[in-house]
């Protein structure tokens, strides 16, 4: 297993207790990886970017995202914590929520659906999509080694398509709803801010 840019480690601890130890080994790799990866961020990419495709166990790297267990939205907490800290420590907070069309096909995806594709719909063209629509919670903050202001995600939810609730009879709940939880989640931990670190503003 490569070892990390000494750099690095210190913006990595804060997330080390969210996993165990043999699964935080892979994670690092794969985040690594993803962050030299070209293209699509795939597992396979990753490794591949680090020069590991010699290696007889990628299927150990995809149990990361597959089988270990580990909570997303622990995970999402420290990396709100660490973006706050970084980037806007006192300034009033920007956020943005969006939604992205993840175009997939496959019958073993639970989590398909047909949304409208934002890319070639215009105002008076509706043109549908097959695939997963994701709905990011991000912060935006200007970087600054390139002076813009980016749009970085630290939670996001896949929202299940109305045809997968209503085959298996529960309730569905439209992106509006999973946003709406989204920001009720968010509020908890803007609470945790210090008072006199500024308002949070919210932009869609």
């Amino acid at each position: 297993m490569p070892s990390l840019p000494p750099a690095i480690v210190p913006l990595l601890s804060p997330f080390a207790s969210l996993f165990d130890a043999r699964t935080w080994r892979k994670a690092q790799i794969l985040l690594t990886g993803v962050i030299l990866a070209p293209g699509r961020r795939t597992v396979s990419t990753a490794l591949y970017a680090l020069g590991l495709q010699a290696r007889g166990d990628f299927a150990l790297f995809h149990h990361v995202l597959s089988r270990a267990s580990w909570s997303s939205l622990a995970v999402s907490r420290v990396l709100w914590e660490q973006l706050i800290r970084h980037l806007v420590p006192t300034r009033p907070i920007r956020l943005a929520i969006d939604e992205t069309l993840e175009r997939r096909r496959g019958e073993k995806i639970e989590a398909l659906g047909v949304y409208r594709d934002p890319v070639r719909s215009s105002h008076g063209h509706f043109v549908k999509a097959k695939g997963m629509c994701w709905v990011s919670l991000m912060l935006l903050a200007e970087i600054p080694w390139d002076h813009r202001v980016w749009a970085l995600p630290f939670l996001t939810v896949l929202p299940l398509s109305r045809h997968y609730h209503k085959d298996r009879g529960r309730r569905h709940k439209t992106i509006t709803d999973w946003a709406r939880q989204m920001l009720r989640r968010l509020r908890r931990l803007a609470r945790a801010r210090p008072p006199d670190a500024g308002p949070v503003l919210l932009k869609f």
